[in-house]
């Protein structure tokens, strides 16, 4: 008496795996939540996501610097802490080294993946005289990915 093979579950065909393929590719995988919060739409669920690594890092990255000490729920030193330097920074420009030392630290700590390369600020008092905006700007780069000269800006706005 002879055994009769089942081909049921033997394999998937180049079809089915070609298919799978396209689905897989037509809904990226989400990363992280976009910030600010936004309402998502479409694959994305109840709030915006991140498809892409490096939006993923440049939104942390932003996040990392506009923290400050105490704000972020279980890590107090989580954060640049730079707020309470901005109110020196319009009137002393050597608080600049503090506050690259600062993110250098913060990021160095928490995102040791990130290579910062260069650091600028630029103060602006074009909207009102009493009201200053500081612009940091940060070149930074992720050589795990081969990524550099990614450029972000965080602003600040003082009295």
């Amino acid at each position: 008496m002879a055994v009769e093979p089942i081909f049921k579950s033997v394999g998937r065909t180049i079809v089915s795996v070609a298919q799978q393929t396209a689905l897989e590719a037509a809904d990226p995988v989400p990363l992280g939540i976009k910030t600010p919060l936004r309402a998502g739409s479409g694959s994305d669920g109840v709030f915006a996501m991140h498809t892409g690594l490096i939006d993923q890092i440049s939104d942390n990255l932003r996040n990392l610097v506009l923290t400050n000490h105490g704000e972020r729920l279980g890590l107090y030193d989580f954060g640049a802490n730079l707020q309470p330097l901005m109110t020196e920074l319009v009137a002393d420009p050597s608080v600049e080294s503090e506050a690259m030392s600062r993110i250098r630290t913060t990021a160095g700590k928490y995102m040791p993946h990130v290579s910062l390369e260069t650091f600028s600020t630029r103060t602006e008092h074009s909207q009102n005289q009493h009201t200053g905006k500081i612009v940091l700007r940060m070149t930074y780069g992720v050589p795990t990915l081969n990524i550099s000269g990614r450029v972000i800006e965080v602003v600040f706005y003082v009295m």
